[in-house]
């Protein structure tokens, strides 16, 4: 993989799971990692410590991305700590209990999209903002987090996840055809089945074990697995991809 000299990226949700996995490995590879979150300031700076532990460059960042004057600030910040930014990686997200749709509530959904949906939005907003070569930027990449879940629909369980992660689907079309000419590469990655904490707050610790003998591999994947796919499309090794969305799900 082609590494990448004093870039500044921004990960959402990067004190856990498949963001932390991201930050670290970007920060191998050489990104200058912002590395965000909601609350848990202790994971987020944890996250920081390993990377510069190794010899990167990595600070925390506060927002929640549903908040749109919190990731203001948040862009300012790194604007004014970290220099111009040329990678996003969009992966703060939120899962529900199980639950069919005729048992869901409007508080679920709005939660659901705001931070899933609109979060994302926000945050490629400001990116493009500052990477667009129509805005004097030097082009750069977002790499948006959906889901296999936007395929299979996850019946009886998440229909509003498997919607939202749909609607990361389409924005990454058209945002990667809007700003194609103004050197910025926008992808998606649809994780399938992996073992990170999103499942037990979804109330299903469990749920990687319970229904890996669906997958055709026959087993869930690592934080590390997805992570290796996102920062390729990051990477100049993948100058000339756009507009893909990327399953990273063992064949399911």
């Amino acid at each position: 993989m082609d590494k990448v000299h004093n870039q500044v990226l921004l990960v959402t949700g990067g004190g856990r799971g498949i963001g932390a996995a991201t930050a670290r490995l970007a920060a191998q590879q050489g990104w200058t990692v912002a590395v965000n979150y909601a609350a848990n300031s202790l994971a987020a700076d944890e996250v920081v410590r390993s990377i510069r532990a190794a010899g990167g460059t990595a600070m925390a960042v506060q927002a929640d991305v549903a908040d749109e004057e919190q990731v203001l600030a948040m862009f300012r910040r790194i604007d004014a700590k970290l220099g111009p930014l040329g990678g996003l990686v969009n992966n703060a997200g939120v899962v529900d209990v199980s639950a069919r749709v005729d048992e869901m509530s409007m508080t679920r959904w709005r939660r659901m999209f705001d931070i899933n949906v609109l979060g994302s939005m926000l945050c490629a907003r400001e990116a493009v903002r500052r990477m667009s070569t129509r805005h004097g930027g030097a082009g750069g990449s977002i790499v948006n987090l959906s889901s296999a879940a936007s395929r299979l629909g996850s019946p009886g369980q998440y229909v509003d996840y498997a919607a939202a992660k749909g609607a990361i689907d389409a924005f990454t079309i058209g945002l990667a055809k809007e700003v194609a000419a103004e050197g910025i590469r926008v992808n998606a990655v649809r994780p399938g089945l992996i073992d990170t904490e999103i499942h037990a707050s979804g109330g299903l610790p469990d749920r990687v074990r319970d229904l890996q003998h669906l997958v055709p591999m026959q087993r869930g994947g690592t934080a590390d697995e997805v992570a290796q796919a996102i920062v390729w499309l990051l990477s100049p090794a993948a100058s000339y991809t756009t507009m893909s969305l990327l399953d990273v799900s063992g064949g399911r």
